[in-house]
């Protein structure tokens, strides 16, 4: 049963409601158009211009080139808080499926995580905000390229976000297939994993297949390395605690006849905790080394840290979740949404600054990066009213109290 509401804040749902259905299609196309014309990492010049576009024409003081394609407007209404909602922009190297009427038309590059949903949900909620939004205090709206890189963020604070755009608290949301509709999930603490990557090479010695005992063969070297590696989760880590450890690519010789000089594969790491994350970097390149030279082979091991894990902070989740209870009521509202094993550069920004991520349900859809996913527009309008209830209240005296960073 959804939350009993006071008067007041029922008329004030309403008024957001009423004005953002008024101008809803508008959205559903901009977010379909930006479907069609999807762009990698760093290279979101026309989505950054459709960005800039409104947000000039709404108001907002615009500031452009952040992380080269990204875009952060401004809003200051008097004294108060000071609020940074970020979504991101950029689209994956995938060849899209849908054979929707606005599949995209940039062979080999699709939308298939929802950015051009995200960027559209900001972007009504933007207009609302400008228009009729009620508030105090300095919003800033980040429009970020290249989360699908885990690069994107972190460039932005390194080109100085948030020392130039000031934030008391930042927000942002990932709209999740196989979660009922505008349904709103909130985790405190670790949200996403981190996100880690080895590349092995295992070298022996390559020779006739018919004359095995000649050879030092890093086909069997790497068999047996593929399930030692799994012994890391098993064995290694706290049964309490995640860890993933995923073989995505093996790839070693041509021919049935011929053993391979070297093998290559490559796999990525996840997990939440930093001791974790630790005991992954140092046990894989380890446990690879000395599986390989129990062989007679060798293994070289480049591991590469990706990016942090989500880790939302207290304060700011319990007022997300209140946001999301006062807007759509407890029906609506997941009380037991676990974390999600995926990743996101989000995570850096919640590093540097208090903050929230939110999960938004995409109904029945297929999943995150598949060539046949595809947003559903039935949640931006919901989306957007969520971010500008959000905003509204931050910017109030119903804001948290900081948390430390």
């Amino acid at each position: 049963m959804g939350a009993v509401l006071p008067r007041t804040a029922v008329k004030d749902i309403h008024r957001v409601e009423s004005a953002i259905a008024s101008y809803g299609d508008e959205f559903i196309a901009l977010r379909r158009d930006i479907h069609q014309h999807p762009e990698l990492s760093f290279k979101e010049h026309r989505t950054s211009a459709l960005v800039i576009e409104r947000l000039t024409a709404w108001g907002y003081e615009v500031t452009t080139g952040i992380a080269g394609t990204g875009v952060v407007g401004t809003l200051r209404r008097g004294p108060g808080k000071r609020l940074g909602i970020r979504a991101d922009m950029d689209a994956l190297p995938i060849r899209e499926a849908t054979g929707l009427a606005y599949a995209s038309v940039n062979a080999g590059v699709m939308h298939a995580c929802g950015h051009d949903g995200h960027t559209a949900i900001l972007l009504a909620a933007a207009r609302f905000l400008a228009q009729s939004g009620e508030f105090s205090g300095t919003l800033h709206l980040i429009f970020q390229p290249a989360e699908e890189l885990g690069a994107g963020a972190k460039q932005m604070i390194e080109e100085g976000l948030f020392e130039r755009f000031p934030c008391d608290a930042v927000f942002g949301l990932h709209n999740w297939p196989c979660v009922g509709a505008g349904h709103v999930g909130c985790v405190s603490g670790p949200a996403m994993a981190a996100i880690d990557q080895a590349e092995i090479t295992v070298r022996g010695k390559g020779g006739h297949g018919a004359q095995p005992h000649e050879t030092v063969d890093p086909v069997v070297v790497s068999a047996h390395l593929i399930t030692a590696l799994q012994t890391i989760v098993s064995r290694n880590v706290n049964p309490l605690d995640m860890g993933v450890v995923t073989l995505g690519s093996i790839h070693g010789g041509e021919a049935s006849n011929v053993i391979p000089g070297t093998v290559e594969l490559k796999l990525t790491a996840r997990s939440f905790k930093p001791e974790v994350r630790a005991l992954l970097q140092q046990r894989i390149p380890a446990l690879a080394k000395a599986q390989a030279e129990s062989f007679g082979a060798t293994a070289d091991v480049n591991y590469r840290l990706g990016f942090p894990p989500v880790i939302n902070h207290e304060a700011e989740t319990v007022f997300a979740r209140e946001v999301a209870l006062d807007t759509f009521g407890a029906d609506r509202v997941d009380a037991a949404f676990r974390p999600r094993t995926a990743s996101e550069d989000f995570a850096f920004m919640l590093q540097a600054r208090p903050g929230s991520y939110v999960f938004f349900g995409n109904g029945d859809s297929a999943s995150l990066h598949s060539p046949h996913y595809d947003f559903n527009d039935a949640i931006l309008a919901p989306a957007a009213i969520y971010w500008v209830r959000l905003a509204e209240r931050f910017l109030s005296d119903e804001a948290p109290q900081e948390s430390t960073p």
